[in-house]
């Protein structure tokens, strides 16, 4: 199993396959936005506190937009097109904005409420926006650059198809936080339902490139309840992505006395 992008963290230092100048001017001050800080502190209360679910808090969004950069960046290494910002008349240089804004807010909803979350999510994002991205764009760019991001974040949702690649990434990088540490809260006080137990059984998730696909991601399980995870909420996501034939996926099951599931490729 490859290990290099584990943990992977976005680093503005590093070469990237995309021009990144813009994305490294906004991503420190959306980090550091206060209002940014309270939402995903408080949007943990109802998935995790009073529903007993796995994490939707900072770290769980800090995991998703590391993982969608990281993604981003291995299909732009593969020469893959991305349509949201172009179609807009947007810079390329707008598509990793997208990615990353998309990430970090796609779940704001929960503060109203886990159920139907993604459509709750819409105009809070969008009143954040309207204040954020004054400092980087005039009116129009801030409009196309708001309705990219604001479709990504209702894509996330597997109801809603992607329309553009910049959404697809959202949608599957959401997926990739599976492994067993974003579990950890609702397994200790007790939590046994089928998204913490298959969780648990995550160890590990790597994405590199791929030799058929510009992609490969591959997953480490210990045990059979991974299966969950990967061919139901991983695979739904994938499904109508944008990404779908642009990115493999491997789950291998390395704990040798549980031969029940060895292997899933989707």
């Amino acid at each position: 199993m490859a290990t290099d992008s584990a943990g992977y963290e976005y680093d503005p230092e590093a070469s990237h396959a995309f021009p990144d100048e813009r994305l490294n001017r906004v991503l420190p001050e959306l980090l550091e936005d206060p209002e940014l800080v309270a939402y995903l502190d408080a949007q943990n209360v109802n998935a995790v506190t009073r529903k007993g679910y796995n994490d939707h808090g900072s770290k769980h969004i800090e995991i998703v937009r590391n993982r969608a950069l990281r993604l981003y960046d291995l299909l732009k290494a593969g020469d893959v097109a991305f349509n949201g910002a172009s179609d807009q008349g947007l810079d390329e240089a707008d598509e990793p904005v997208i990615i990353a804004l998309a990430a970090t807010l796609h779940d704001i909803g929960h503060i109203v409420h886990r159920d139907d979350h993604a459509y709750y999510s819409i105009p809070l994002a969008a009143d954040f926006l309207d204040r954020f991205l004054d400092r980087f764009y005039e009116i129009p760019a801030k409009v196309r650059v708001k309705a990219e991001v604001l479709h990504a974040i209702l894509c996330h949702h597997t109801p809603e198809t992607p329309l553009t690649r910049e959404a697809g990434v959202i949608r599957v990088a959401d997926a990739l936080d599976m492994e067993h540490g974003r579990s950890r809260i609702p397994y200790e006080e007790g939590g046994r339902g089928i998204n913490t137990l298959s969780s648990q059984a995550i160890r590990r998730v790597s994405l590199e490139p791929g030799d058929a696909t510009p992609v490969m991601v591959e997953i480490e399980m210990i045990n059979a309840a991974g299966v969950y995870q990967v061919d139901n909420l991983l695979k739904s996501k994938l499904h109508d992505s944008t990404i779908e034939d642009v990115v493999r996926i491997v789950a291998i099951n390395t704990k040798s006395d549980d031969d029940l599931v060895e292997r899933i490729e989707l």
